[in-house]
């Protein structure tokens, strides 16, 4: 286990408290739990394109939502029969991919907040059609989607079938992403982040790299996508919207721009205080801009970004009492000469 990254290691320790929370309800509720995992989920999936690519993007909201849509549309017409829920969520992710080669084959065109404002303007029109289409359920949306039975066998509506299929789910999504990230693909994504010209003197070929990028995101957004749906039952007007998108970017800062787990503890952290502060109303969102603020303040790198690089720093300085010991070993004798009286 001391080979493993730090990251997997990370992940191995969680996951036993993790295969023990349908056993305690009372502490931790399973149906939180699994919210918990699809957003920190989508929270890596954006985290693949703004932290280790450095594009900035307001459309995935459009990914999160259409795959939900698609993913409950499928189980709502097509479980009685006996489809696959494994089937319904592959077509949420294959519909959120190929939305994602749409808009970036759109956005690569440009950079900076070019590319974000494109990004932005073609989310909206995803909204559009999401409140213009009759299936989708306008601003009702879809409620009451079936979770269908995995492989045929496991019944998804018990909660706790559906939590371990969750948890089972976000623990592929984060090594596959992890995967992705240190493979020589992710090199060039980070190489493409830090300097773009210098990656093209290189012989990168950006717009592709950028292009996959933005795909694989949208690919992940829409796994998240799907789950949320089939966890909540729902799939709401909500998801669509800009507010999902900018909620993810704040998931993001807070918890560390191009981390393994900043994205995770910053989506724990905004989607609980969502959910245990909802009896407040709008003042949740309040609250969330001050929470904003402060990491922002200080803690500019995030929560764990800062953690990371304290980690770095403690581990960087010299050792005083070790330093101190080597000089004593290193400090030059006066070797001892016989001298003669004189007479």
């Amino acid at each position: 286990m001391g080979n493993l990254p730090a990251p997997i290691r990370v992940l191995l320790m969680l996951l036993v408290p993790a295969l023990l929370v349908p056993l305690f309800p009372e502490i931790a509720y399973p149906v939180f739990v699994m919210k918990v995992l699809c957003y920190a989920l989508f929270a890596l999936a954006f985290n693949l394109l703004i932290g280790f690519t450095g594009l900035v993007s307001f459309g995935h909201a459009a990914f999160f939502g259409w795959s939900g849509y698609t993913t409950g549309i499928l189980m709502i017409k097509l479980s009685g029969y006996g489809f696959p829920v494994e089937l319904a969520i592959l077509a949420g992710m294959l519909v959120a991919t190929a939305i994602g080669w749409l808009i970036g084959t759109l956005a690569i065109r440009r950079t900076g907040i070019y590319f974000s404002m494109i990004t932005l303007a073609l989310s909206q029109i995803a909204y559009f059609l999401a409140v213009q289409i009759k299936w989708t359920g306008g601003e009702d949306g879809m409620q009451g989607i079936p979770r269908g039975k995995l492989l045929g066998l496991i019944d998804l509506s018990v909660d706790n079938h559906m939590y371990y299929f969750t948890l089972a789910v976000f623990v592929a999504g984060f090594l596959a992403i992890h995967r992705i990230v240190h493979s020589p693909f992710g090199q060039s994504l980070k190489a493409l982040r830090d300097n773009a010209p210098r990656a093209v003197s290189l012989g990168y070929d950006t717009d592709r790299c950028k292009l996959y990028a933005f795909m694989l995101s949208a690919a992940f957004t829409g796994l998240a996508g799907s789950m949320k749906t089939l966890v909540l039952q729902l799939s709401a007007l909500n998801d669509v919207m800009l507010t999902t998108s900018t909620e993810t970017l704040l998931m993001t800062l807070l918890g560390g721009l191009g981390t393994s787990w900043g994205p995770v503890v910053g989506a724990a952290l905004v989607v609980s205080l969502q959910n245990y502060l909802a009896a407040l109303g709008g003042v949740v969102t309040i609250i969330t801009g001050l929470t904003f603020i402060v990491c922002v303040s200080f803690f500019r790198r995030g929560m764990v970004g800062e953690w990371e690089a304290w980690r770095r720093r403690r581990n960087s300085q010299p050792n005083p009492s070790g330093k101190a010991h080597n000089a004593s070993l290193k400090k030059p004798t006066t070797p001892l000469t016989a001298t003669r009286t004189p007479t």
